[in-house]
């Protein structure tokens, strides 16, 4: 009877998962479409000038290959690119100057903030200068941009171009990953698909929804509205910044979209396992507002969700169940099928689909980490600078 029964609670605890996976699949969005790309758009009658605003932290190693990129920018109106060298030990100032003279195109001002005061993120402290220094050229658009990322020649013509016609305060693409060592394939396309999972990109773009993200490394934003919502000020301790600055964006009544680019990549290796950890764990907990509730509903969420699946199919097997068996295998084929679209948008191999237990245990782990790392006093630790927890930074506002 006890065995009987253990069998039972399993056989359930597969159907919820089951459950699970059809609820995602058909109403979260249906975020596993990787068709959410630049909406239709349209040329304006007369083009705005435009500000870019690139924070950077010894970055020297990826400038050569992203820098240029938006120096050759094809824009017909005015645009300008300042680079904002936030304390680099690595020379990406004069690296970033040298570019500029070697490689021409738009004008390049490179400037430094100095060391960011109590309340402020490094980033976030570097992006106002960058928007202090364009608002002397009265800029109609802003367009944030990270160091790493390199875009084709007509991206910031296409990105306001669609701001323009769909009158949008936002536009933000979520920039291609590199996927070229082992792990990049293995985490780097889940990475994007649980980050649309919690963000479906189809939401965003409603008017009053309450879904509201951005991607940081490309975000093309009206000036106007940045005044609005007080950005960067009204975000300056955010260590997921592009969310933050979404949300306040969404809070002074701008509209979002948010999409998967085509033609903006950024060319930041990530070779180990270790260093996908890091960038991984450094803001994991903070995306769960430092709460051990929320930590332990995510560990068991992603248990049930992920692990539950392949788990139920072998139990299954092994002890006769077929009900265990068959919802297991159901939800893992599910989950493998709405995998499959982002690996074919990062033109990886669909064997990898039925692998994504695998990646998702690994960011459990990365994510209980996270929080290791808070409590043990070290905080967002990113490039040198840790960064304090949210309840000690002052409230300068």
């Amino acid at each position: 009877m006890g065995q009987t029964a253990r069998v039972s609670a399993v056989a359930w605890i597969a159907a919820v998962s089951l459950a699970a996976w059809l609820w995602l699949l058909l109403c979260q969005g249906f975020f596993w479409r990787t068709d959410v790309r630049l909406p239709v758009r349209r040329e304006p009658r007369e083009w705005p000038s435009v500000c870019v605003v690139v924070p950077a932290r010894d970055e020297a190693a990826v400038l050569p290959a992203s820098l240029p990129s938006l120096l050759a920018q094809d824009y017909p109106g005015r645009a300008e690119v300042f680079l904002v060298d936030d304390g680099s030990s690595d020379g990406t100032g004069d690296l970033a100057r040298d570019l500029a003279l070697r490689h021409g195109g738009l004008a390049l001002t490179v400037d430094s903030p100095g060391e960011p005061p109590a309340g402020w993120t490094g980033k976030l402290w570097a992006v106002r200068h960058g928007i202090g220094l364009a608002r002397a050229r009265e800029p109609e658009y802003l367009l944030l941009t990270d160091a790493d990322i390199a875009h084709a020649p007509g991206s910031l013509r296409e990105l306001v171009a669609a701001a323009d016609t769909g009158g949008f305060d936002v536009v933000s693409l979520m920039a291609r990953l590199r996927v070229e060592s082992r792990w990049e394939r293995l985490v780097v396309p889940a990475f994007v698909y649980f980050f649309a999972q919690l963000y479906p990109f189809r939401r965003i773009a409603r008017r009053g929804a309450r879904t509201a993200a951005a991607a940081g490394g490309c975000v093309l934003l009206r000036a106007d509205t940045a005044d609005r919502a007080r950005i960067p000020d009204s975000v300056r301790h955010a260590v997921i910044d592009d969310v933050a600055l979404a949300r306040a964006v969404r809070g002074a009544g701008g509209h979002l979209w948010l999409g998967l680019a085509d033609h903006v990549e950024s060319v930041r290796p990530y070779p180990g396992l270790h260093d996908l950890w890091r960038m991984v764990s450094r803001s994991a907990y903070a995306q769960l507002r430092h709460s051990p509730l929320l930590l332990a509903g995510t560990v068991l969420g992603l248990a049930l969700v992920y692990l539950v699946p392949p788990l139920a199919l072998a139990g299954g097997l092994v002890v006769g169940s077929t009900a265990t068996a068959v919802c297991g295998a159901l939800a893992w084929l599910v989950m493998a099928g709405t995998y499959a679209p982002m690996l074919r948008y990062y033109r990886q191999p669909l064997w990898l689909a039925p692998l994504l237990p695998f990646t998702a245990f690994l960011y459990l782990l990365m994510t209980v980490d996270s929080a290791v790392q808070h409590y043990r006093g070290r905080g967002a630790a990113w490039k040198g600078r840790t960064y304090a927890r949210p309840d000690t930074v002052p409230d300068e506002g």
